[in-house]
């Protein structure tokens, strides 16, 4: 008689290191860098402990494993102080929540921005787009203008403006008041360009310079972690040795991650007419699918989701979630309103269809759970040679 194949538990999720190696502690930590061993964390790179300037490189969707998984690709970033070691983002690992939580210093549970689609009374606003309803969906900046939402601070409230290295076309969007505030713009149109501003600035003395970069992401997107991911790796694994070839003595370039990626490809579910009977609306994205229970439909909705999906998913609810202190901490009420009643976070790669959300069907690879593959980011350090 052959035995059966066992089953396999799934590895649990990889909880944020909130009090420690995780994005939400760079920015502080950077800006409060003083060449003293025992008051700089550990896991920060040593040579940003002492850098007179420090320019912060984060290349979104750029994940710990899938560099570790293409060192040959990359040589520059290979290379660099810490590769050895990843630190965590936040959850969910998405954009919204993880870029919010670099700038600001603070977890999830603090700046309020829990997601990449987000509830907002009973509305949901596409956070990346500031924009409410299906779709394109309509410009949301006057009726929920981004600083009700989102009050904190950018970059910890440093004492002066912190100059941003961006593409030109997110000046003045919601998203980028939210989690970059009034800081200056310096835009750039095409990748060449960064690496010259941020020189510009630093010729400037500027002691820390925020730059972004979003290719590896919108690569990974629309064609999964294949042939074109590769070659936009290459891409910036140059980009990043422009940079570092921009230092002055005594500067260093930290380059770090909001999120890694899972390849989904078509491996998408959509909820059946039993469940969706209990589901008013639902938020969140397709690794990270909030579902908001119809009045005395939330015990259905998460029996009926754990027997639909519980091989392949974490099924949670909303109050565990917050209990097991996934975002960071207690929310307030007004914080908690935004989430639904009952999550989907995937451990296997497929994501869940949201109807309302046509484009997000499109994607190859995604993010937003908590597996090591989009929990894990770089944090690397180059430069820092003698002032």
């Amino acid at each position: 008689m052959a035995m059966s194949d066992p089953v396999r538990t799934p590895a649990p999720p990889l909880l944020p290191d909130y009090h420690g190696a995780c994005i939400a502690n760079l920015v502080p930590a950077l800006l409060a860098r003083n060449g003293v061993d025992d008051v700089a964390p550990d896991w920060l790179p040593m040579s940003a402990r002492y850098a007179g300037q420090v320019v912060l490189l984060v290349v979104d969707g750029l994940g710990w494993e899938q560099l570790r998984a293409r060192s040959a690709l990359a040589p520059t970033l290979s290379a660099a102080e810490g590769i050895d070691r990843a630190i965590t983002s936040v959850a969910p690992t998405t954009t919204a929540s993880a870029l919010t939580s670099i700038t600001t210093g603070r977890s999830p549970s603090l700046h309020g921005i829990l997601g990449y689609r987000m509830a907002t009374g009973d509305e949901v606003l596409n956070v990346l787009r500031w924009s409410i309803g299906s779709g394109e969906g309509r410009d949301a900046r006057r009726s929920l203008p981004a600083r009700q939402l989102q009050p904190l601070p950018s970059f910890f409230g440093s004492a002066g403006p912190v100059p941003v290295v961006s593409k030109s076309e997110f000046g003045g969007t919601g998203f980028t008041a939210a989690h970059l505030g009034n800081s200056p713009l310096h835009g750039y149109r095409v990748p060449s360009s960064l690496a010259v501003e941020v020189g510009h600035l630093l010729r400037d003395h500027e002691p820390f310079v925020y730059a972004y970069y979003d290719g590896i992401d919108k690569v990974a997107h629309g064609s999964g972690l294949g042939e074109l991911y590769d070659a936009e790796l290459r891409a910036v694994d140059r980009l990043v040795a422009d940079l570092a070839e921009q230092l002055p003595p005594g500067a260093v370039l930290v380059v770090t991650a909001d999120h890694g990626q899972i390849d989904v490809g078509p491996n998408v579910e959509l909820l059946g007419r039993d469940l969706m009977a209990g589901v008013e609306f639902m938020s969140g994205e397709g690794r990270f699918r909030w579902l908001h229970a119809r009045p005395g439909a939330h015990a259905d909705l998460v029996a009926g989701s754990a027997d639909h999906y519980g091989d392949t998913t974490w099924v949670m609810e909303r109050d565990q979630l917050i209990d097991e202190g996934w975002f960071g901490g207690p929310l307030n009420e007004r914080f908690v309103a935004r989430l639904g009643s009952v999550a989907l976070i995937p451990h296997s790669p497929i994501a869940f269809v949201d109807p309302a959300d046509t484009g997000e069907n499109r994607l190859h690879s995604r993010h937003g759970s908590l597996t090591r593959d989009e929990m894990l980011v770089p944090l690397l350090a180059l430069g820092g040679g003698d002032r």
